[in-house]
């Protein structure tokens, strides 16, 4: 379906939709320097497949929606969750399933937290509880040893981006095949539709969201990968745990990545949480 843009406070947000919108809605909040695009096309129409009406979109500083000045992010995490609420109304949904990846998972508990109205259900992917227990597992060595190198990248060059972007992908695979050619077109491709790719990097700066009081009240499914190098399972365990009749699905082998592989085995745990 074709593109639209949300006014969200002083930012427009580039969204898409997906199947009929009739069908329940699912909302997805990706993660950290990425735009909806890392929600693959083909994950989106599985989805809607399914009988879901699928909504994604760009955060600030992603893809087609407002970019800010590379250091200086005019937003706060506060901002990030008033974005998914106003991407909601924009297609005129009261209420919606609400899924997240990584750092959206984390936004999306605070959505849920912050306006449980609005959440059904929530569906938290490769992410770690915003209200966890101390001692949770760092990541792993080999990862930290490439995310050190973001330090170093010129984030004007796209060349440059487009590198550390390809290199981070690789060493999030868990398991999983990687096809390097592939996923740099891909990259290409995103990094093309980016308003500025400078301004990634603002979302490192961000500050956290306001974390409300009280507890998840939104039915909750957690899908993290067993290999996930950033964020180990134990993080996933942890969410769970806060939960007696909620469900844990583990991909076995599984990165930190939306990998094809697992799409069948996501789709259809997401489509029997929102049922």
């Amino acid at each position: 379906m074709a593109e639209t843009m949300v006014p969200a406070g002083d930012a427009r947000l580039c969204s898409e939709a997906f199947g009929a919108p009739d069908d329940p809605a699912v909302l997805l909040i990706m993660g950290q320097m990425a735009s909806m695009l890392w929600w693959p096309e083909g994950f989106c129409e599985r989805l809607a497949a399914a009988g879901r009406f699928v909504l994604r979109y760009d955060q600030r500083d992603t893809g087609r929606s407002t970019a800010y000045p590379p250091g200086r992010p005019g937003y706060s995490g506060d901002d990030l969750v008033a974005d998914a609420v106003a991407v909601l109304e924009a297609h005129g949904l009261a209420r919606a399933h609400v899924v997240g990846f990584s750092a959206g998972g984390a936004l999306a508990q605070v959505l849920a937290l912050a306006h449980p109205e609005l959440v059904i259900t929530l569906t938290v992917i490769s992410s770690t509880p915003v209200r966890g227990p101390a001692g949770l597992p760092g990541p792993d060595p080999a990862y930290l040893r490439h995310a050190a190198g973001g330090a170093e990248v010129d984030w004007s060059d796209r060349a440059a981006v487009t590198d550390q972007i390809v290199g981070e992908v690789r060493a999030l695979a868990g398991d999983r095949p990687f096809d390097e050619e592939q996923t740099r077109r891909f990259v290409e491709r995103d990094l093309a539709r980016t308003t500025d790719p400078a301004g990634l990097v603002n979302h490192t700066l961000v500050h956290e969201a306001t974390l409300p009081s009280g507890t998840l009240a939104a039915p909750l499914l957690v899908i993290h990968g067993t290999a996930d190098p950033m964020l180990p399972l134990a993080h996933a365990e942890a969410l769970a745990a806060t939960r007696t009749s909620d469900v844990l699905v583990a991909l076995a082998g599984g990165g930190h990545a939306l990998h094809e592989q697992d799409w069948p085995m996501i789709v259809d745990a997401i489509v029997r949480h929102t049922a």
